[in-house]
């Protein structure tokens, strides 16, 4: 799908149940569809793009889609949940929860503002 596509990052999909599966399905799309040239990979046990600066992760009833806040100022970084000092995300229960428009702007905010998480 992008630029140093990884074959675990399908293995991780495909091992996921529904919702998730479908769900980090979409997202990815449009991480690819927003930075054309996405490098994707596993790491931390989940989707890791970009060296780290976002990454999606299937959990039990729901997907983080994570991004790296180093560098956000203290406005932008309250656009997203969690209280991690480097990392943190927006959840999506559904395939209908998936706001296209936000994660667009997220990802566009974080791409050009955020340093790689250390």
């Amino acid at each position: 799908m992008g630029e140093g596509l990884d074959n675990d990052v399908e293995k991780y999909i495909e091992k996921q149940k529904s919702p998730q599966k479908e769900i980090l399905q979409k997202v990815r799309k449009i991480f690819f569809k927003t930075i054309p040239k996405c490098e994707e990979k596993t790491g931390w046990g989940v989707i890791v793009f970009n060296k780290g600066k976002f990454y999606l992760a299937a959990l039990k009833n729901k997907v983080h889609v994570g991004f790296a806040i180093n560098g956000l100022s203290k406005k932008d970084i309250s656009l997203f949940e969690g209280a991690g000092k480097t990392m943190r995300h927006i959840k999506i229960n559904s395939l209908k929860e998936i706001d296209e428009k936000k994660i667009v702007k997220l990802i566009r905010l974080v791409d050009k503002k955020a340093s790689k998480p250390c």
